[in-house]
């Protein structure tokens, strides 16, 4: 059974709590259409920054760099500034049980509106997440999807690769100065059994892959696997400037940001285009200091609790 309430949380009104025997999902529309809590048990995957509670957007104000589960569209070196659809207040409303959409304004700045739609499963984790991008415009716009995940930080990132990859390493790292590294080698980065992982601090948090594989994971600390898994297209162009399918971003911090990247949607007025990424929250023991992952147990475990179900996405 799915209970499906309006409650006050976290300094927001009116939040909509998605909730089934185990998982619990709170959506907030107030502040740029984001999950406030993703959680197993009272246990929560998502980092929330406590400072910014209540906090909401007022044109021409000094902003903050919200946290929780956040969504967004790129590409990010050359979308231009969006603050009413990263950081505005949406609309929200409770299509089912289980069920809750969100829509933004209409933003010219990028000629979209968004619209993100949630579906809590009745006997899992499972919460399924589409964002619709809706040309409002006179002319063809070129976005794609960019999921900016603040999930808890110090975990660890299991990113499965393709056979082949164009990266040297199978990932890039962003420096400081604007540059992109393509040969990496930071001893923070694993490259083991067909896996990155990603177990401490990188010299450079900032990291992309081109994984056509279509699931990550982030085993967090209290003992849960956070998995995302998502549809790709190898055929398809990605335009991120290294053509990514996943960014990791992995500060020294209390957070860790997971982002699928969805393909290039080339969308003429009037036409628009979903994405879905589907989350699951799984019991797993964290790793013990000296032990080493078991990523083939890992792997079992996600096929067997988490498995891909392509008519459940969008396209």
């Amino acid at each position: 059974m799915i209970d499906t309430t309006l409650i006050d949380y976290r300094g927001y009104s009116n939040c909509i709590k998605l909730e089934n025997e185990n998982t619990q999902v709170i959506l907030g529309h107030h502040c740029g259409g984001r999950v406030l809590e993703y959680s197993w048990r009272n246990e929560n995957v998502l980092y929330s920054d406590p400072s910014h509670d209540g906090w909401v957007y007022k044109p021409g104000q000094p902003t903050v760099d919200i946290s929780a589960g956040r969504f967004d569209i790129g590409p990010e070196q050359i979308i231009p500034p969006h603050p009413d659809l990263w950081l505005g207040a949406w609309t929200a409303e409770i299509i089912a049980p289980g069920i809750a959409r969100m829509t933004s304004v209409e933003d010219l700045a990028t000629g979209t509106q968004l619209v993100r739609e949630f579906s809590l499963e009745e006997t899992s984790s499972r919460l399924a997440c589409t964002q619709e991008i809706r040309n409002i415009s006179d002319q063809q716009i070129n976005w794609c999807h960019w999921s900016r995940t603040f999930a808890l930080g110090g975990g660890i990132c299991i990113v499965p690769l393709s056979d082949y990859s164009r990266f040297p390493s199978s990932y890039i790292q962003y420096e400081p100065d604007g540059r992109i590294n393509f040969t990496p080698q930071d001893p923070g980065v694993q490259r083991r059994a067909g896996y990155l992982e990603i177990s401490a601090t990188p010299q450079y948090p900032k990291l992309g892959m081109d994984s056509y594989v279509g699931w990550l994971g982030y085993l967090l600390k209290n003992d849960l696997l956070f998995v995302k898994r998502f549809p790709t297209y190898p055929e398809r162009v990605y335009n991120e400037i290294a053509a990514l399918t996943i960014s990791i971003w992995y500060p020294e911090d209390d957070m860790c940001e997971i982002e699928p990247i969805g393909p290039m949607e080339r969308l003429l007025p009037g036409e628009s285009a979903k994405f879905t990424e589907e989350w699951w929250i799984l019991p797993y023991p964290f790793l013990k200091p000296g032990s080493t992952l078991n990523l083939n147990e890992i792997f079992a475990l996600v096929e067997r609790e988490a498995p891909a179900n392509c008519s459940l996405l969008s396209t």
